[in-house]
């Protein structure tokens, strides 16, 4: 990777750090509440995989602190 590969990220990073923390915790809280509310029938198809229930946490913590980007 070069220097320029490397800056251009880190600018990336550093402009989007409250999205990618909200995927973050949002991926951490939705894989928690499948693990500890879930489903347990089988029936909810969200609730009852953890990879969707995950994806889907981190998907609406994402466009939750989205909403205070400047």
């Amino acid at each position: 990777m070069t220097a320029q590969k490397k800056l251009l990220m880190k600018k990336w990073i550093n402009q989007n750090k409250l999205t990618l923390s909200g995927i973050l915790l949002g991926a951490t809280l939705g894989f928690l509440y499948w693990n500890f509310v879930g489903c347990a029938n089988g029936k909810c198809v969200i609730k009852s995989n953890p990879y969707y229930m995950t994806l889907y946490g981190g998907l609406m913590g994402g466009l939750l602190l989205n909403i205070f980007k400047k």
